[in-house]
């Protein structure tokens, strides 16, 4: 059984981060099951490894590729890690100097995870008081191209 370590946490960040299938696969599990809390098109249990990156691949459309999530802190235990990150991010397209909630992310999101063997088969991401709200505002209602439909 490989122990859930700090170092392997950061590691399963930056496999992640890479996008190098391979290299993410030593670190989630293909059954890998994570739950985005809110209410907007990305809430709700994404139940495997694709749909997973799939999500990942959306929010990286969605922020031109400036979303990113600093680890601040991880807790581990036998089978599950606590962690948490402060999560950056502009909407693709937006003002720079924006500081709208439909348009900047800069808050701290909790993931707590589930390991088997090595790997990570659950996760679910926490927010906290006005951030639970601004993370909807943030993913909130856009077209397949993705631009805003209403705010």
């Amino acid at each position: 059984m490989t122990e859930v370590t700090r170092e392997r946490v950061e590691a399963a960040y930056a496999a992640l981060g890479s996008g190098d299938r391979a290299r993410i696969l030593e670190y989630y599990a293909e059954d890998l099951r994570w739950l985005v809390p809110g209410s907007h098109p990305l809430a709700g249990w994404y139940e495997s490894l694709d749909a997973f990156l799939e999500l990942m691949g959306q929010t990286h459309k969605l922020t031109g590729g400036t979303f990113r999530m600093d680890i601040q802190a991880v807790l581990v235990g036998e089978d599950c890690s606590a962690d948490v990150c402060r999560n950056v991010a502009l909407r693709d397209g937006a003002d720079r100097a924006s500081q709208s909630p439909y348009e900047r992310m800069d808050y701290p999101v909790f993931h707590f995870m589930r390991w088997r063997d090595g790997r990570i088969i659950e996760g679910r991401d926490g927010l906290f008081g006005d951030s639970a709200t601004a993370f909807s505002q943030f993913w909130a209602p856009f077209a397949p191209d993705g631009t805003r439909r209403d705010r």
